[in-house]
């Protein structure tokens, strides 16, 4: 066996036991909801608002500030909240497809159990 095969494998097994955990993680979320579809649905769009939001996060940080009517600690307060805002909206207006692949996940985890 060469050192590309071992490390192929090694990286192979690490992406096997990723999966598998998160599988786990999976698992036990759907385990706490209730099967409730309007339940596991909001569950979904909250994630992919949270998602959103953080994608957000990184993508303003390179946007400075208007200098007549902008800046100070009031927009440092402020600009985090609607960056979350906007993700919200986002999810809440279709998203990304993030909920609806999430939403589908949790609701084959409810037919399994």
């Amino acid at each position: 066996m060469d050192i590309n095969t071992a490390l192929t494998n090694a990286e192979l097994n690490r992406a096997r036991a990723a999966k598998t955990a998160s599988e786990h993680r999976m698992q036990a979320f759907g385990n706490q909801l209730s099967g409730d579809p309007k339940q596991i649905r909001k569950v979904a769009e909250d994630f992919e608002a949270v998602f959103l939001g953080q994608m957000l996060q990184h993508m303003w940080a390179g946007v400075g500030t208007d200098p007549t009517f902008g800046g100070g600690h009031g927009e440092d307060m402020f600009r985090p909240m609607m960056i979350d805002e906007f993700g919200k909206k986002i999810a809440a207006t279709g998203g990304v497809g993030i909920a609806n692949d999430l939403e589908r996940q949790l609701l084959q985890l409810q037919e399994v159990r």
